[in-house]
Parts: C-alpha cells; sequence; structure tokens
C-alpha cells in the first residue's frame, strides 16, 4: 500500500509540476524568511531540503548556506524545478524518498521540510530518518498543514484535502506531530499555530482539471455543517465557494541525544 501511495504521488506531482512553483502559497515570500529568521542558518552550514516541490525553500536557504540538497520522489517535479534555479550553484537535485533519505547517518547541520509530510504514509518514518541525517545539535524545521484536534473536523479536513487532491495521505494533528519528536532526541524549541487563508478556485485548480471535479469538491464545503463553516471560516458569495482557512503547524525542533 506504502508504494502504491508514493507512486499515485509521482503521478499528481509530475502532472501538476509547474502549478507548484508558479503556487502563491507555497512561494509567500514571509514564510520564507520566516524560515530564515527562525533557523539562523550560516555560510559553513550543509542544508536537506526534503520534498522540496518547486524548490522555494531551496532557494531562500541556498544564500545563506555552504550547500543544500533540494530532495523529492518525483523526477519531473525535481528536473522542472532545476531549471527554475540555474542560477543557484550550491543547490543539489536528488530523487529521494523522505521515510528512506540515501544520505549517511549525521550528515546535515539543518533540515527543512514545508507543505509536504501530509503526502507521507509512514510520518513516523519520515521524522526517523530526519533525526537519522541530522547532526547533534542540528536544527529541523518543519511547516505543514495539519487537522484541527476535534476528530469531527479532524474527518471534514482530511476528506476535501482527498477528495481534491487523491495524492493527500492525511495531515496529522499538532499533538500528534509534538508526540512524534521525542522518541527520536529532537526537542521542540519554538512551535507556532496559525491559520492559513486558502484561495478556493487557485486551490482547487492546482490539482484539479475537470470543472465536474472541482464542483464536487466545492460541494463539500457548501454542505458543510455550521460547526465546519465556523472552523475554517469558508467564505460563499453568489453560491460559490470564495476562500477558506486551514491550521498550520510551524516548528522548530533541535537533536540532542542521550
Amino acid at each position: 500500500m506504502s508504494e502504491e501511495i508514493k507512486q499515485n504521488a509521482r503521478e499528481v506531482f509530475s502532472k501538476n509540476k509547474q502549478a507548484y512553483v508558479d503556487s502563491s502559497t507555497h512561494k509567500k515570500q514571509s514564510d520564507l524568511d520566516e524560515i530564515i529568521n527562525w533557523m539562523q542558518p550560516t555560510l559553513s552550514q550543509k542544508a536537506l531540503d526534503i520534498a522540496t516541490g518547486g524548490g522555494h525553500v531551496a532557494k531562500a536557504l541556498s544564500g545563506y548556506v555552504k550547500t543544500i540538497f533540494a530532495t523529492d520522489l518525483t523526477k519531473d517535479m525535481l528536473q522542472n524545478t532545476s531549471t527554475h534555479l540555474t542560477d543557484k550553484t550550491n543547490i543539489e537535485y536528488v530523487i529521494a524518498d523522505a521515510e528512506n533519505l540515501p544520505f549517511i547517518d549525521e550528515s546535515f547541520d539543518i533540515v527543512t521540510c514545508r507543505i509536504a509530510p501530509h503526502h507521507f504514509p509512514s510520518p513516523k518514518m519520515f521524522i526517523k530518518e530526519v533525526s537519522r541525517v541530522l547532526k547533534q545539535n542540528g536544527k529541523f524545521l518543519m511547516i505543514d498543514n495539519i487537522a484541527p484536534e476535534k476528530d469531527q473536523l479532524d474527518h471534514f479536513y482530511n476528506t476535501f484535502e482527498k477528495k481534491r487532491d487523491n495524492s493527500h495521505v492525511r495531515a496529522l494533528k499538532k499533538k500528534e506531530w509534538d508526540s512524534l519528536f521525542p522518541p527520536y532526541d529532537l526537542l521542540i524549541q519554538k512551535p507556532l499555530l496559525r491559520k492559513k487563508q486558502m484561495p478556493f478556485p487557485d486551490w482547487v485548480k492546482r490539482t484539479i482539471d475537470n470543472p465536474k471535479e472541482q464542483e464536487e469538491v466545492e460541494s463539500l464545503f457548501l454542505q458543510a455543517s455550521p460547526d465546519e463553516k465556523h472552523h475554517f471560516s469558508i467564505i460563499v458569495e453568489d453560491g460559490r465557494v470564495q476562500s477558506f482557512t486551514i491550521d498550520e503547524y510551524m516548528v522548530l525542533v533541535e537533536k540532542h541525544s542521550t
């Protein structure tokens, strides 16, 4: 099942590779500036960006580190991204599975992964691999969409994400992420939970071309319960969904083995 999920992800991201380069959500400069501010990278450091997608984090970090390895499961995605970053000579591109990284132990000073772990079949294996390749006292920064703590809202969120993008596996809750770090010697240094507004038309078109399928996703929002509409701040005008918000978790951890 895990390999089927990963193959599905390859197909989805190969098809939509340019959409992720152009995505306003993924290239948001304030987010990228915040990553630099939180991590405080230096020119002597070696960095790894897991599931780089459109390469936005790798591009942002490249001016602050010695070398950064941009990895992705999808060759077409990585190839396309590299053509947009030809001026960044210290970025190395590697096809890699986030749950089985092709690097030796303690290879990197800093590791990042942004808006991707909800596609991973095994978040536990992902975190285990992050810890393995991270040096002692190294930093890992993750940003991802998360599910609300309330089970009903969790179900609603993961249902509409899966409907819109069948490479979506599951967005975890914050408490689930927080429980995954300590077993692998990763100690939380700075957590931030925030809301992220999504323009519905752009969001749904990023992965779905078929108008009928787009309407099926929209119907989930239109039929949402009052509690769901409130939590996700669903905005409807003239019977069409304009925007909504989702929960996002940004967390910085450090590796401290006992």
